[in-house]
């Protein structure tokens, strides 16, 4: 499914800029920044911040995809984390 570029007008570091970025990019945004207690906005300026592309709306598709990714690899964790602990503590029986 190919999901259309939207281009949105949004307060980055105190000025007023655009973003085109793909409807599921926007949703994943609202969702972090919902996470963090951030606005869009603040979210933004933080990626803008730091961001090595000379590009923000590709700045912000990494950001979301790192931001996943390390989801990913902490549940990873946590599941191996438990997976070896069920094999290494048994329970005794009574």
């Amino acid at each position: 499914m190919n999901s259309p570029i939207i281009k949105r007008s949004i307060i980055v570091a105190g000025r007023k800029t655009s973003i085109s970025l793909e409807d599921e990019f926007w949703k994943a945004m609202r969702a972090i920044a919902t996470e963090r207690n951030w606005t869009l906005s603040e979210l933004a300026t933080r990626v803008n911040a730091n961001r090595q592309q000379s590009n923000l709306s590709s700045a912000i598709r990494l950001f979301v995809l790192s931001y996943f990714r390390d989801q990913i690899s902490e549940h990873d964790n946590n599941s191996r984390a438990r997976a070896i602990l069920a094999n290494v503590v048994t329970p005794t029986a009574s």
